[in-house]
């Protein structure tokens, strides 16, 4: 039925969602109007909650395309539910990108109306934005100016700051990204889109992409008010002020109020400041004054908020911060990209390639896409520092994206909507309070039975029924859960720790795998020159230190290093790539750039160049004195000017120039890059034979290996042809120079990190985009590889001429015993967390970027397989290292992950706890982020989490066994219509449980990792006994007393005048007390005994549940925790056995004989014993005794990557031999299936 249809919006992306349309409903909000009223507003607080459900009862189904209210689910594993307002436009057309002109009204010109609003190419790329025009104003002014054209009704919502408008042509909603919707090509951008457009063109698309603007809206005090106070938390404990006002506890329904109101404020205050800093981060340079080139050439100055796809920007020399995302078309510029990649090297942006019509097209007809040609693209909120030109030409790029569609839009708009963390801690809480409520309502039930059977009064059924409710689920609650993590966090910036998502601070105590970037995070950042290896005829020489020597001066080797690289001088200091940087300084030569003014004086970029110092040339023959001084300069110069720079690029893993010596004719090229790609590009026979033997012996040492290559260029290739030379023509038949050796060493700490994580049972992976032989090497030095395992490459084939992708294996290392290979023990962590030592595993897996896509593509249930004990995943991009965070999550492995924000943004934010080593803004993507730049910050925060973690679990059950014993307390008074007083509740509810609460939470994480993790959810075996037993002791005791004084021989029903003390002190109260017992019944034995009784079992309780090691800090070391416990105790056994008449009168108890104090005296140290044994016996032996009673034979582990180890260890196949071929065999029903096949 075509009413029922459900469209998928962004398919295949991370924001996919379903939607389906609905439109609004008279009679049906009528009912809805009336529901509210009838039930006092409650029903709209539901409809608030549950988006669903408030479309669904206010709105019928429609078609996606006549829907005036669209419904949202996200296909992820959360399935949120959002709802957005269908809003209609009206535009002279209905495509951004059509010409509207004035001049032009011929047919073909203008766009008919039922044109979709996109090229029918536009695939559904990257979130747009714009804040909403105005549909007055601009719509309406361009409507009158085009008067020849049909208005056109443009349907359109905006959710999570993106705009999604009707497409006819999908029949579906799209987003609007920018120019890469038209699927434009290199060629074109420069043709079509060169010019820049017109004050006319610029305004119509501007109503579709908005203003060029990052708006992060600071919500109002008030607005944020409102959406903190709607919580289901508050609004329950708003119905408890208003039950506890109209049963007269008017004190501690004040304390609640003022409690709600600190926690409410502290709340807003947090949650502003966030919004504030973000605000402050995103606008400090988003609107800027920018010169646009319009379509008759002329240079206007605007805001960048008028910028829209299409416009062409002149970038200023002096620099500029980029408002927008934007191609270079002409010139060339220096950039500092560090708010997007967290490295603060400048990186220099050439512009896009111009392929003329007759070269080799292929660049010409490949799509501009702003990942492929990052190397072209001026990405938005990244620092121009300076730009480079022709004389008379601009330095102009083309707008790709605006808004929130950039990519610092979409790093804002993933801070501003971040996914929930899925956490079992919270889901369990809701299920905790579930059995609360349950509880609860066993007990609304009894009370309402046993106040009909004693013909109470209807109110004081009601009151005292609800009353239940409110005692059983604690309305502070929300507090002291916050209370741990906030202390946490503030530990955590005491270690230089600084946290932007407290509650991944639980999730981090549950980590039990660590992925970390290699350069930077576990080695230092630099490189050192170790050596070069150079290559002459064919042949190696023996490696030499440096090349730093006059006989080398004016080698091709040399030349090779001192020009092929991308530095560049910033205020007098050469600056660039760290590795350029060293292999430069190693020559010793100098580098001169030309000054803006030489520049514009010449008709071309003067080039930038490199010469020796003179003490390194050879010495001249002695100069006569009538010889020309000048002319013997002349003569005896050595420079070389660089051309044109084709800069490095991650995919093609190369770099290379072309330079021309002072005096030459021929221009050379010079090439540098990865040492197989470097070969493979050079004449066969200047490549050594032993080539690959020589490359591999330095990357088994962890050495980072770069190769050189040279080439003479043909006289016939001039200046001008080599600006516009494609790269492939001069990257080819290249001569071999040699091998430049850098060592990258370790950080002093990474070996100590990495065994203290090992000893935890923390599993540890590098990944990293460097060379794999050299990261096998580093992951061996680090002990992340122990010497004695093995190490098994994959090396993974797609699929090609008919054949299918397989997977060969092969043993790097070559191990001579293979022998001790065929019993590998997998470890596997016991099911029921026994604290045994792990067996050691004896094989870990290898692969590169390219193998982990194809098995990911073709072989995904080997992947399951690979990542169990993948340890290291070399040249991995970084949506790569993304996807392998998501994978070690599908084998729900908790992961964190520890980079230094280079590449690493997108795992650090998808890990369950990502730590930042650089504290550039690209750390706002990382929930973490460490002052300290090495990796002991990794154990620090594991800790911290458990810390934080077990602290949450001691809150929530003491917070569960004091709404417990208040409910036992108070039924068993009920039963003789009695209740607490007033002031005993205050008393309980501040004095005993806010000071425990708030001081139990403070003890600090325990010292080391030890190999036991924290239980990860409230309910696990362990715990709930924990708590159950503890509400049985709590109940036996509290009945026991309760009946006992009963059986008292003294005991009477008590009266004002009742007096077994022998003190006369109650006589003179009785006035005060008449009113009293009327009303509540409170003073009486019963309730004396049990309040003191229970208050001495809340503080029982929280010491035995204050547990300290093995993940914190002993409760004794905890002094505001002791200080306080200590003082409740003094103070309760002082008015127990000394009685202070105005705090009896106060509290309301009475007096009780002496001989009963002691009799309740035993009942509480009998009862502390029971409970602390109890508790200790669970410690111990609850795990063992839990594990024998939960899963008598073997059960099937929990996790999945422990299932799959269980399977695994029987697997007589697994792991692969070497030399195997495993390969995939499609079959479509589920998924691929392979077989291993073994190569005779």
């Amino acid at each position: 039925m075509e009413k029922e249809d459900l469209k998928v919006l962004n398919k295949g992306e991370e924001e996919e969602m379903e939607l389906q349309g609905y439109r609004l409903c008279r009679w049906r909000l009528a009912l809805v109007g009336l529901g509210v009223l009838c039930t006092g507003g409650f029903l709209l607080l539901l409809l608030y909650w549950m988006p669903e459900w408030c479309v669904k009862s206010t709105c019928t189904r429609t078609t996606a395309r006549d829907a005036e209210v669209v419904l949202l689910r996200s296909t992820d594993e959360f399935r949120r539910w959002f709802l957005a307002r269908v809003r209609v436009m009206l535009a002279p057309g209905s495509n951004p990108f059509h010409s509207l002109e004035t001049q032009t009204t011929s047919p073909s010109s203008p766009s008919p109306p039922s044109c979709p609003f996109s090229s029918p190419a536009s695939p559904p790329l990257a979130n747009g934005h714009t804040p909403h025009p105005s549909d007055g104003s601009p719509a309406q002014e361009l409507i009158s100016r085009f008067a020849d054209y049909q208005p056109t009704q443009i349907r359109y919502f905006t959710f999570h700051s993106t705009k999604y408008y009707w497409n006819d042509e999908v029949q579906n909603f799209e987003v609007l990204t920018g120019l890469e919707d038209l699927q434009i090509s290199c060629s074109s951008l420069h043709s079509e889109h060169g010019a820049g457009l017109t004050r006319n063109q610029q305004e119509y698309r501007r109503l579709f992409f908005g203003v060029n603007e990052i708006a992060v809206k600071v919500p109002s005090v008030f607005k944020l008010l409102i959406k903190e106070v709607l919580n289901p938390f508050y609004i329950f404990q708003l119905f408890s002020v208003i039950l506890w006002s109209a049963d007269e506890y008017y004190y501690y329904a004040v304390a609640i109020v003022f409690m709600s109101v600190i926690s409410i404020a502290t709340s807003l205050y947090t949650i502003k400041k966030q919004y504030v800093m973000l605000h402050d981060m995103v606008a400090a340079h988003s609107i800027v004054r920018v010169s646009v080139c319009r379509a008759n050439n002329d240079i206007e100055e605007i805001l960048s908020t008028d910028l829209v796809p299409g416009d062409v920007i002149v970038i200023p020399s002096n620099g500029t911060i980029m408002p927008c995302d934007a191609v270079l078309v002409s010139g060339t510029c220096i950039v500092n990209e560090s708010m997007l990649t967290g490295e603060s090297v400048p990186v220099t942006k050439t512009n896009l390639p111009n392929p003329g019509p007759g070269e080799r097209g292929e660049e010409a007809v490949s799509a501009y896409n702003t990942e492929e040609h990052k190397r072209h693209t001026l990405f938005c909120g990244t620092n121009v520092i300076q730009t480079r030109f022709y004389t008379g030409e601009l330095v102009k790029a083309v707008v790709v994206r605006t808004g929130f569609s950039t990519a610092k839009g979409q790093l804002v708009r993933s801070i501003l909507y971040p996914k929930p963390t899925d956490f079992k801690l919270y889901r369990d809480a809701y299920l905790f309070l579930l059995c609360l409520v349950a509880v609860a309502g066993i007990g609304f039930v009894y009370s309402i039975v046993l106040s009909i059977m004693n013909k109470v009064p209807a109110k004081t059924i009601i009151i005292e029924s609800l009353d239940i409710v409110t005692i059983t689920v604690p309305p502070a609650l929300p507090a002291a859960m916050t209370a741990g993590i906030v202390y946490a966090q503030r530990r955590l910036k005491r270690i230089g720790i600084f946290c932007i998502s407290p509650q991944r601070i639980n999730i981090c105590g549950q980590i039990n795998l660590v992925c970390f970037d290699k350069t930077g995070t576990l080695t230092e950042d630099g490189l050192d020159l170790w050596g070069v290896q150079r290559v002459e005829n064919g042949s190696f020489h023996l490696s030499e230190e440096n090349a730093y020597k006059e006989n080398l001066v004016k080698s091709q080797f040399v030349a090779c290093m001192a020009t092929c690289h991308s530095l560049t001088k910033i205020e007098g200091q050469l600056s660039g790539d760290p590795l350029d940087l060293k292999m430069f300084e190693a020559t010793g030569w100098i580098l001169e750039e030309a000054t803006e003014e030489e520049t514009s004086l010449h008709n071309r970029i003067m080039p930038t160049v490199v010469r020796p110092p003179k003490q390194l040339l050879p010495p001249q023959p002695a100069v006569s004195p009538e010889q020309d001084v000048e002319l013997y300069e002349l003569s005896s110069a050595y420079e070389i000017g660089i051309v044109r720079q084709f800069p490095f690029s991650s995919a093609l893993q190369r770099m290379s120039v072309v330079a021309r010596l002072l005096g030459e004719k021929r221009m050379d090229a010079y090439m540098k890059g990865a040492p197989e790609v470097v070969a493979s590009l050079c004449k066969k026979e200047t490549v050594p034979e032993n080539f690959a033997e020589v490359l591999e012996g330095y990357t088994k040492q962890g050495f980072r290996v770069i190769a050189l290559a040279h080439r003479r260029l043909e006289s016939k290739l001039t200046w001008h042809k080599v600006q516009n030379i494609n790269r492939d023509h001069i990257e080819a038949n290249m001569e071999f120079l040699g091998l430049i050796i850098m060592q990258n060493k370790l950080k002093p700490e990474t070996p100590g990190v990495l065994q203290d994580l090992h000893r935890a049972n923390i599993r540890t992976v590098m990944v990293t985009g460097d060379n794999m032989l050299t990261a096998i090497s580093v992951a061996r030095d680090c002990g992340m590889i122990p010497p004695k395992d093995t190490v098994i490459i994959a090396d993974a084939i797609p699929p090609h001429d008919g054949q299918a992708a397989k997977i060969t294996w092969r043993y790097a290392d070559k191990p001579t015993k293979t022998s001790r290979l065929e019993e590998v023990n997998i470890s596997l962590e016991d099911v029921c967390h026994v604290d045994e030592p792990k067996t050691q595993e004896l094989y870990h897996f290898a692969m590169n970027g390219k193998s982990f896509a194809v098995i990911a593509e073709h072989f995904p249930d080997m992947l399951q397989k690979l990542v169990l004990h993948g340890t290291v995943f070399a040249r991995m991009a970084p949506d790569q290292k993304t996807q392998l965070i998501e994978a070690l999550q599908g084998v729900d492995y908790f992961v964190g992950m520890c980079g230094d924000g280079a590449n690493d943004c997108g795992a650090l934010k998808r890990a369950h706890g990502g730590i930042s080593l650089s504290e550039l803004e690209a750390s706002v993507a990382s929930p973490f982020t460490s002052r300290t730049p090495n990796i002991s910050c990794v154990p620090s925060l594991i800790r911290e989490g458990r810390a934080a973690l077990i602290t949450s679990f001691c809150v929530f059950k003491f917070m569960a066994l004091y709404s417990i014993i208040q409910y036992i307390s108070v039924t068993l008074l009920y039963s003789i219509l009695s209740n607490l007083g007033d002031f005993q509740f205050l008393f309980i509810d501040i004095a005993i449980i806010l000071l425990i609460v708030f001081t139990m939470s403070l003890n600090p994480a325990w010292k080391e990792l030890v190999s036991r993790r924290p239980p990860s959810g409230l309910i696990s075996g362990p715990l709930l006994f924990s708590v159950l037993t503890q509400i049985l002791i709590c109940l036996g005791f509290q009945t026991i007393t309760f009946l006992w004084v009963r059986h008292q021989p003294w005991y009477t029903v008590w009266m004002p005048l009742t007096d077994v003390c022998n003190l006369t002190s109650h006589i003179n109260m009785s006035d005060h007390n008449d009113t009293e017992i009327d009303d509540h019944n409170i003073q009486n034995f019963e309730n004396t005994s049990l309040f003191y009784v229970s208050c001495f079992q809340y503080l029982i309780v929280a010491i035995v549940f204050s547990k300290g090691k093995p993940f914190r800090q002993p409760s004794y070391k905890n002094w505001p925790f002791v200080v306080s416990a200590v003082s409740l105790y003094v103070f309760l056994l002082f008015i127990m056995f000394h009685p202070i008449d105005s705090i009896d009168e106060f509290l309301e108890i009475v007096c009780v004989p002496f001989d009963w104090r002691l009799k309740l005296l035993l009942i509480i140290v009998v009862n502390a014993a029971v409970s602390v044994v109890v508790e200790g016996v669970i410690d111990l032996r609850g795990y063992k005794c839990l594990s024998r009673l939960c899963c008598p034979r073997k059960m099937m582990p929990k996790a999945r990557y422990m299932h799959l180890a269980q399977e695994l260890s029987v697997d007589p196949d697994w792991p692969p031999k070497p030399t195997t071929t495993t390969e995939a065999k499609p079959r479509p029903e589920n998924g691929s299936t392979y077989q291993i096949m073994i190569n005779s």
